[in-house]
């Protein structure tokens, strides 16, 4: 025994000798390292301790979101709004004690404005069914407020597509497939879908890249594409098409988009077959007759006088030519990879265009004819509330469905390093993200969204969610006291 102790020792003294050599070695080649190379002046300034600089910043975002920031600080979601969607996803507990940790004060802080006489349970009733395009051949009705908004395949993983298709058929609402085509794992689960046409027609496209009519009529034809919707513009970076790194083409994906395996996917600034108003109309016009289904567009809203000249052409050539909807997605709004100065700069926010929009379809009498679906940051039942009385017709959310897959915001979506298998191909990472657990929290995350729009409209006094307007919402403002919304809008026309 005592051999064996003394063995042991000398073998430990001996690895601890060995690894304090290692580390000499380690040292010693980062500083020659450091000191030959110029591209970094810090390194060679300090070498090795300057190498500390790059470690820190690195690791920064991961500090700030788990120990200094406050759960109502964190961007672009804070840890209250992340918190929520993660216990209605698991189908736990919701409820909060002591106080609310959401400050009252801050200009542009929304309240509802409660009843004396709440909504009691027997009066309450279900959101009607709303029909989008009821002058197509094959109209689509739907009782659903908050869908799932564009996410294509390639851009997030097999598995979270099948979690996503599935979960959506459960909760029955529709499922967007972003701008990459359509994948079988779409229409797995048996979900609604909704298929996007982006600026490089993936999915639909000839060999010249431009719109085919065969591809159109073949992805009209499976039963569960309801809509097509032309995306000209997404929040995140308007002016700029879809990135999607080499890295993350596989030949999988590479045959759905009908490009080459392993090289990026840069989707063109814009569609090069519509250049203005009549173009984008006679596109619309196009699709739906090729396809009978309702068809629409998604943008984010900047300069209003293009909006102006397309609601003026559809009054010249007639409301049958109208868009069957349009999206509406905000300058905040997300995507895996942007550029920065699209992401922090352009275009308007939600709580800015959605308005404007409303009230010039309205002045129009375009607003029955033409669905508004809002898109942008609304991941809870208060969020999702206040656009429904603002006047959007449904809701989308990517970002809030994700969470419900278990997002953690690590940031990495332009990586192909996703820790949680959402945003990656690498097959070790996505054995973490089990498509049945993740089908059951992407329903019951949909499913209490559309809880909490009931409680919200109970509260204000009205029967289901799609009664709330203007009236039942105050907007602090600068002076810290609130205003109506609808007087706040009165001169923001």
């Amino acid at each position: 025994m005592g051999e064996f102790l003394l063995f042991a020792i000398n073998f430990l003294s001996g690895l601890f000798i060995f690894c304090i050599g290692v580390g000499v070695l380690v040292v010693i080649y980062m500083y020659i390292a450091d000191i030959r190379q110029h591209k970094h002046a810090i390194r060679h300034n300090y070498p090795v301790i300057g190498r500390f600089r790059y470690l820190f910043e690195k690791q920064g975002e991961f500090f700030r979101q788990y120990f200094f920031a406050m759960d109502r600080e964190e961007m672009p979601f804070n840890r209250a709004e992340r918190s929520w969607v993660y216990k209605a996803a698991k189908n736990v507990d919701r409820t909060l004690a002591f106080g609310s940790t959401r400050s009252l004060e801050p200009a542009g802080t929304i309240m509802f404005m409660n009843c004396a006489f709440p909504t009691l349970e027997e009066d309450a009733v279900a959101p009607a069914p709303i029909t989008i395009g009821p002058n197509c051949r094959l109209p689509y009705t739907t009782s659903s407020i908050f869908n799932i908004s564009g996410m294509s395949y390639g851009a997030i993983s097999k598995p979270a597509v099948q979690a996503l298709s599935h979960g959506a058929k459960i909760a029955g609402c529709w499922m967007n497939t972003g701008e990459g085509g359509l994948s079988p794992y779409h229409l797995e689960g048996g979900a609604d879908i909704v298929f996007q046409i982006g600026t490089a027609k993936y999915g639909v496209r000839n060999t010249e890249g431009r719109l085919s009519k065969e591809k159109l009529e073949e992805v009209a034809a499976h039963p569960q594409v309801k809509m097509f919707e032309i995306k000209i513009s997404q929040g995140a970076k308007p002016g700029k098409g879809g990135i999607l790194p080499g890295e993350k083409v596989t030949a999988e994906i590479a045959k759905i988009r009908g490009i080459q395996e392993g090289q990026d996917s840069i989707s063109p600034n814009g569609h090069t077959d519509i250049r203005n108003v009549g173009d984008l109309l006679d596109m619309i016009d196009f699709i739906r007759q090729t396809t009978g289904k309702p068809v629409g567009f998604k943008t984010v809203i900047g300069s209003l006088n293009w909006f102006d000249e397309l609601l003026d052409e559809i009054k010249h050539r007639g409301k049958a030519c109208a868009p069957d909807f349009i999206t509406i997605d905000s300058a905040d709004g997300g995507t895996g990879a942007a550029p920065q100065p699209l992401m922090d700069y352009v275009g308007l926010p939600l709580k800015e265009s959605l308005p404007l929009v409303v009230a010039r379809l309205e002045k129009h009498q375009l607003k029955d004819q033409i669905k508004v679906i809002a898109s942008g940051k609304l991941i809870t039942p208060s969020k999702v509330a206040w656009a429904i009385a603002l006047g959007a017709d449904f809701i989308v959310s990517a970002r809030g469905h994700m969470f419900a897959l278990g997002c953690i915001q690590a940031l990495q979506c332009n990586k192909n390093t996703c820790p949680t298998g959402i945003t990656t191909h690498n097959q070790r990472l996505q054995q973490g993200l089990n498509v049945a657990d993740k089908t059951r929290r992407v329903a019951n995350y949909n499913k209490y969204i559309h809880y909490g729009l009931g409680v919200i409209a109970h509260s204000c006094g009205v029967t289901n969610a799609r009664l709330l307007n203007k009236s039942h919402i105050r907007v602090v403002t600068e002076s810290g006291l609130s205003i109506a919304l609808d007087k706040l809008y009165e001169n923001h026309q």
